[in-house]
């Protein structure tokens, strides 16, 4: 079936629309090998938010050695690796398209971690801001790539639950940065921690050049094309189709917020609650890490159950958990008591990576095969370069405008109205919600053409 898809003003182009979900009783299966080649994925996803996240435990030493402002800081963990990452994923996705998708996450896995070692030799600020860059650079190739292979081995009826088993990368990574990363720094320093983090990624891309196998494109759909369309055509499939449209704009959103807290909270737990290095790597390494791995998993075994009855209650269900957690992340950022802190946070530190499985899962199932890696970069590189690269900095920015007036305390007030940032995300949830129900409903009516207003 071809449908026509409004993506400029020449109406007689047309795409192949993306199969529906499945619906029969006999289910597809998953490819042979999916476990082997999920678990590789993982650790090379957990590796880069390890080399990604560990600068925010070291931000205390770090700007204690170099005299640096939370703006800084702020720059130095989010828009200095941003930049790159984002805008260089587009063209590496572009390749993954259309070559090997598995030299390409083998190149980036062993670009950033060397990036990330060689951080440990900075003598300055800017040194090191052009090695976080190089980091950036070397992980631009890895999540589109990744999602595209794993959008291959896995049906649609499964795809949520393995995305969201990729996403336990981000969780494998927190612990392996922030307890690694935090002992080591506390016993060796934070250069030698930049260089113990760095090194298993040069490992892992060695193994996997002689485990790792990529399977076929577009295993479990039809609408298959010998050569991928031009990146201003995927472009402008994702912004006239408007589901997909406020999917990017929640996730990106939900970056901003996660990534922005996340980098901070080492500092905020150091200044208002005086633990150390170690303390806080054992804190949000077991704790955060394990309730964010066992959200994520649940997020994205909830949405492979929605799936089956109306992909709008995946997005809805995003929305609702989106705005119940926001009054426990203020009531835990203001309250002075560590342990009643710690106790409110579990429901936002839960929830916190819920929206991953379900984001990547629909996102690639809502793209034509011949353009996935290409759709899941310029995801990521809006998510990535305004929520990832503005999150952190914007964090940064209203403590150091609230700090004359309340000292320390000023980062636990920018946190907390950073946390406001989720009803705009649930807004936007709950928008592509609609927009999935009314393609829904139109296909249901028997047009088989694709809804104008997506």
């Amino acid at each position: 079936m071809e449908a026509r898809i409004p993506m400029s003003d020449d109406k007689s182009k047309t795409m192949p629309e993306p199969m529906p979900e499945p619906m029969s009783k006999s289910m597809p299966m998953p490819l042979p090998g999916h476990q082997m080649a999920l678990l590789l994925l993982v650790l090379a996803y957990a590796l880069s938010i390890a080399d990604r996240m560990i600068i925010s435990i070291l931000f205390v030493p770090i700007k204690t050695e170099f005299g640096l402002t939370d703006g800084q800081l702020g720059l130095l963990g989010g828009l200095s690796f941003a930049l790159l990452y984002a805008t260089l994923g587009v063209p590496i996705a572009r390749q993954a398209d259309r070559g090997s998708r598995k030299l390409i996450i083998i190149a980036s896995l062993s670009i950033f971690s060397l990036m990330t070692a060689m951080s440990g030799l900075a003598t300055g600020f800017m040194m090191l801001v052009l090695f976080r860059i190089g980091v950036g650079i070397g992980e631009a190739g890895v999540n589109p790539a990744s999602q595209s292979i794993v959008a291959d081995y896995f049906p649609p009826h499964r795809r949520s639950f393995a995305m969201s088993i990729l996403a336990l990368g981000a969780n494998i990574g927190m612990i392996l940065g922030f307890m690694l990363g935090g002992y080591v720094s506390q016993t060796y320093g934070w250069r030698a921690a930049l260089f113990v983090v760095g090194a298993p990624g040069l490992l892992l891309a060695f193994v996997m050049f002689f485990l790792f196998r990529e399977p076929p494109r577009g295993s479990f759909e039809n609408d298959r094309m010998e050569t991928p369309p031009p990146v201003p055509v995927s472009a402008k499939f994702m912004w006239n189709n408007k589901a997909i449209r406020h999917l990017m704009a929640g996730a990106t959103i939900a970056v901003g917020l996660s990534y922005g807290m996340g980098q901070w909270l080492p500092s905020f737990y150091t200044r208002n609650h005086g633990l150390d290095q170690t303390q806080i790597g054992l804190l949000m390494g077991l704790f955060f890490g394990i309730l964010g791995a066992a959200g994520a998993l649940l997020g994205g075994k909830l949405a492979d159950r929605l799936s089956l009855t109306g992909l709008h209650k995946i997005t809805n269900m995003l929305a609702v958990v989106g705005v119940m957690t926001i009054p426990f992340s203020i009531a835990s950022f203001m309250t002075g008591n560590l342990t009643i802190a710690t106790v409110i946070f579990i429901i936002p530190v839960f929830f916190s990576n819920f929206y991953l499985g379900p984001v990547l899962s629909l996102t690639q199932t809502l793209s034509p095969v011949p353009m996935r890696a290409v759709v899941a970069a310029l995801k990521m590189l809006v998510m990535n370069l305004i929520g990832g690269g503005l999150g952190p900095l914007v964090v940064g920015l209203i403590s150091d405008a609230l700090t004359p007036h309340f000292g320390d305390n000023a980062l636990r007030i920018s946190l907390s109205i950073a946390s406001l940032a989720g009803i705009w995300a649930a807004f936007h949830f709950w928008c592509c919600g609609r927009a999935l129900l009314a393609r829904d409903q139109t296909t249901q009516g028997g047009d088989n053409a694709t809804d104008k207003s997506l």
